[in-house]
């Protein structure tokens, strides 16, 4: 996986569990056909929004090797890296390239609020141990640690540490990080809801949650944007929002998962300790899941747009 490799739609997937509590590859299978057909270009296995917290190392792995058999030939399967020591981290980034991952999108530490200095060698730590490029996952509202511009300058010394999931919420930083280090990462927007305004300021792609559920509007606003058409990306954009506001939420896997179900592409069966939601909240996010359904609109033709130099 080259540095060019890192730009356009990469889902965050979710991972479909079985009634039995085991991972279902039938319906991993469908959705992938859904997120390839829609046009993205990587995907993410393994991340929050895949309950990489409940998952074992084998089921990681057994992610990655089926992605890599479903998806065609060439397309990035990148595995988030998620853990409290940097011995595990770099154990799984080692036995995940021998399975043929493409690349890894890395959280900081876990648990323990590690410093700047902490955080920068532990980056280094698991970018050493493997030839894959490396993904920089900076989201300090949900864990509590940012790297900053001056964390990002000792990265940017390490060359196989590629790309930025930019999400701390803040559609400047988009800004920062281009004028610091022009194209030396590729950016990243990481926040569902912000989309529309990080790809206008010149993001090299999407790791988006409910492209789960509805992959062609998330490829069609990047796509459009990215091709100067941003009126007709807005007006998608806009239908899309009450949709895209289920992904900031405490239940974001939950909620997804019911859209994803809803679509037919997906099922609710969560792992524990997160349960299905149920009652006047499942009814919440069902309504604003058939309300946008009902209104959803005709995309205009999306796929192989010319990219404006211009937002490129």
């Amino acid at each position: 996986m080259n540095k060019e490799s890192w730009q356009g739609v990469f889902p965050a997937l979710v991972t479909p569990f079985t009634a039995e509590d085991t991972i279902d590859f039938d319906l991993f299978d469908k959705n992938l056909k859904a997120q390839v057909e829609a046009g993205i270009t990587g995907v993410i296995i393994a991340g929050s929004l895949g309950e990489a917290s409940t998952l074992t190392r084998a089921e990681k792995n057994e992610l990655v090797k089926f992605a890599k058999s479903a998806l065609p030939a060439g397309m990035p399967v990148v595995l988030c890296i998620a853990e409290q020591s940097t011995a595990e981290a770099v154990s799984i980034a080692k036995e995940a390239e021998s399975i043929g991952a493409d690349g890894f999108m890395v959280l900081p530490p876990m648990r323990y609020k590690a410093d700047d200095d902490e955080t920068v060698a532990y980056f280094k730590t698991i970018a050493n141990s493997t030839s894959l490029p490396l993904m920089i996952y900076n989201n300090p509202v949900d864990y509590k640690i940012e790297v900053t511009l001056a964390m990002f300058e000792e990265l940017a010394k390490i060359e196989n540490i590629h790309a930025i999931k930019e999400s701390t919420r803040d559609v400047s930083n988009v800004t920062r990080l281009f004028t610091r280090f022009g194209d030396r990462f590729k950016v990243f927007c990481g926040v569902d809801t912000l989309i529309m305004e990080e790809v206008m300021l010149g993001v090299d792609g999407v790791v988006g949650g409910l492209v789960d559920a509805f992959p062609k509007e998330t490829v069609a606003i990047f796509n459009l944007v990215k091709a100067d058409r941003c009126k007709e990306a807005l007006a998608i954009y806009r239908w899309y929002l009450p949709l895209l506001e289920l992904d900031i939420h405490p239940k974001l896997v939950q909620n997804i998962k019911l859209a994803a179900t809803v679509v037919g592409i997906g099922s609710e069966y969560v792992r524990a300790p997160r349960m299905v939601l149920t009652g006047a909240e499942r009814e919440h996010v069902l309504n604003v899941i058939n309300k946008s359904i009902e209104t959803q609109p005709v995309l205009p033709e999306y796929l192989n747009l010319t990219a404006d130099a211009s937002l490129a």
